[in-house]
């Protein structure tokens, strides 16, 4: 059984796929384009858990090096001020791919699941739909990990903020699936890619192999925040929205952001 939802939910995944689409006629399909320039942050916006969006409170989302760095040591504690990036941009077809490192220690009270921690969402929200208070965007989560040395412990998993997906036609409502993906240990530059077709297939690649994979991204409308969203757009399916990184506690960098716009 498939979960395509109505006519109507159908007309608005046409509609926000154009939209989508005409919002970035800079980036010429089939080419790699990098949306980080290694210099500032001037084409992102940020928004963390109890601030505004546009605030970056402690400045916490910074470039130094060439680096865009994810950083806390203007925090005396975490307090489960999550935070995210967003490109000012919204994407439907394309590839994503983002060159990542975990480096140091774990802010003081993040949560221990947030250990070398961070993440690619895509099919977001805006960050000006976002209430002060809410920790994660109506999104799916593409979740980056590193290994604690010793464990295995996959990266580009998924996660579901808001959301749920279809794997072989059965509706996922779980939170987190792992990927086939391995382990990587230290503070090694890794590669994640994920490729996004409007409301069908989105993959998650690592070392050119694809370690997840999974169709019908929409708005759980068991989720409070996702079912005002739902109202608001006319359906639930994904079929395109914001790009951002994650802030959950452990420092990290990226080191290239890039996009290849894809045809329908």
């Amino acid at each position: 059984m498939k979960y395509l939802g109505t006519l109507a939910t159908l007309a608005f995944t046409l509609l926000a796929a154009t939209a989508a689409q005409a919002e970035v006629p800079e980036f010429e399909q089939g080419k790699w384009v990098p949306i980080f320039n290694g210099k500032d942050l001037d084409d992102w916006t940020v928004k963390i858990r109890y601030h505004t969006a546009g605030d970056n409170f402690a400045n916490t989302f910074r470039v130094e090096d060439g680096v865009m760095k994810v950083s806390y040591d203007g925090y005396d504690e975490f307090n489960e001020t999550f935070g995210h990036i967003f490109y000012n941009h919204d994407f439907s077809n394309y590839r994503c791919r983002v060159e990542y490192r975990f480096v140091g220690e774990q802010c003081k009270g993040g949560p221990g699941w947030a250990l070398r921690n961070s993440g690619i969402m895509v099919h977001g929200e805006s960050p000006h739909e976002m209430g002060v208070d809410q920790d994660f965007p109506a999104s799916i989560e593409v979740q980056l990990l590193g290994g604690n040395g010793k464990d295995d412990r996959a990266t580009a998993n998924l996660c579901t903020p808001g959301t749920n997906v279809v794997m072989g036609d059965k509706l996922i409502t779980r939170h987190c699936t792992n990927s086939s993906s391995k382990t990587y240990h230290g503070e090694d530059w890794v590669v994640c890619e994920v490729e996004v077709h409007g409301g069908k297939v989105v993959k998650h690649i690592m070392d050119g192999e694809v370690v997840l994979e999974y169709e019908q991204s929409q708005l759980d409308p068991k989720d409070a925040h996702s079912a005002d969203l739902i109202k608001k757009r006319g359906g639930m399916l994904l079929s395109g929205g914001t790009i951002s990184l994650q802030s959950e506690s452990h420092p990290c960098e990226f080191r290239k952001v890039e996009i290849m716009v894809l045809p329908e």
